[in-house]
């Protein structure tokens, strides 16, 4: 095995990995194809679509991303049916980021799979870092400035208010505000 394929088995996984030349080269290759798809003409909705569809590991139809738009590495993003992404939003896709179908993401959130140490300020100085999986449910509406952190998953037909820190689990049919982000009411479950 290849220090390269290393280092991204190790990305993909969730172990403790350090940063290297293969894992610059991979966010040089989406950085170029962001950079495409950011200076697209307003209404080249085909050519965006086209490009997305190339970079992200699973891209379900009916998506509509709104640049400027950024993402790690993009082939750890998995995204369903309808889904819309408004205007500066960033997926830090070190780790897989699972979006369900009609899930709808406000302006300029962020969601991050990337952990560091807490407890081992040496490891830390050194960049050891981990990743651990985001998934967000069907349905879903997440607010302007919503940040979603590393291993969290969103349960359907939540809805999340707009500058909430979302570092825990929020079950289905939900509202839910605040930093951290708690639910504050039930929605009705449709049959």
């Amino acid at each position: 095995m290849t220090q390269a394929h290393d280092e991204v088995q190790a990305l993909v996984s969730g172990e403790w990995y350090f940063d290297g030349p293969e894992l610059r080269r991979l966010r040089d290759v989406c950085g170029g194809v962001l950079d495409e798809f950011n200076s697209l003409p307003a209404a080249d909705h085909t050519g965006r679509r086209r490009l997305l569809g190339d970079l992200f590991g699973d891209c379900g139809d009916d998506l509509e991303v709104i640049p400027r738009f950024r993402c790690s590495y993009g082939f750890n993003i998995a995204v369903g049916s309808g889904v819309y992404l408004n205007a500066g939003c960033f997926l830090m896709d070190d780790g897989p980021i699972t979006l369900g179908d009609h899930v709808l993401i406000g302006p300029s959130a962020v969601l991050a799979t990337a952990l560091h140490p807490i407890d081992d300020h040496r490891l830390r100085r050194q960049g050891a870092e981990r990743t651990a999986p985001i998934v967000i449910g069907d349905n879903c509406w997440l607010g302007s400035n919503v940040t979603v952190g590393a291993g969290v998953t969103i349960g359907a037909n939540t809805v999340v208010g707009a500058g909430s820190v979302v570092v825990r689990d929020l079950p289905d049919h939900v509202v839910a505000v605040g930093s951290p982000a708690v639910p504050i009411r039930s929605l009705p479950v449709d049959d």
